[in-house]
């Protein structure tokens, strides 16, 4: 049993695929296995394992967490279908700024690694998303932040002319706004 393992373009993104054991009974895999991960995502000691549940058309993010509770994410798409965004949100990182997008789905298994200091938001793209994930950190509402979804200066093209976004996500700050923050509380 095993992964494998693909880099992502941006540094620390992680792409893993589970070998998936199928018979006529349904299918077996591995999601985590720590003698196979710590050589491969060094960083990723997961404390805290989440579900969300979401609709179709929902938005959920673009989340993260700052300072000394940053947290890398395991994310797995496991009912249904979703459009998954990381950015790249590192000062001085030679992506700072950028994004990339990645289908996860129950079919195609993928999981997705996103390393601290990433924001992540996701789209679900079928009825009935059932989504779990992973974080090297506990949740801690002191450093709950985010970015706008629809920050221009990302111009992310998510799939969807109306999501369903939370108003808590709607008035997040835009990038530049985010950035500014973090400066001023070094």
């Amino acid at each position: 049993m095993g992964f494998r393992f693909k880099e992502g373009s941006l540094d620390g993104v992680i792409i893993i695929e589970p070998d998936l054991f199928p018979d006529a009974r349904g299918v077996f895999f591995e999601v985590y296995k720590n003698s196979i991960f710590k050589d491969r995502v060094t960083e990723a000691q997961f404390v805290q394992d989440n579900f969300s549940f979401s609709k179709k058309n929902v938005l959920r993010g673009l989340h993260f967490q700052m300072g000394p509770m940053q947290q890398g994410k395991l994310v797995m798409a496991m009912h249904g279908k979703i459009w998954d965004v990381v950015v790249d949100i590192r000062r001085g990182s030679p992506g700072f700024g950028k994004w990339e997008s990645y289908e996860l789905s129950a079919e195609n298994r993928k999981m997705l690694y996103i390393p601290p200091g990433f924001a992540h938001g996701f789209l679900a793209l079928t009825d009935d998303v059932s989504l779990f994930y992973k974080c090297t950190q506990e949740y801690s509402p002191a450093h709950d932040a985010g970015i706008r979804w629809n920050d221009p200066e990302l111009n992310i093209p998510w799939p969807a002319a109306d999501p369903i976004v939370s108003e808590k996500d709607k008035n997040l700050p835009m990038l530049k706004e985010v950035m500014k923050l973090m400066r001023e509380q070094q």
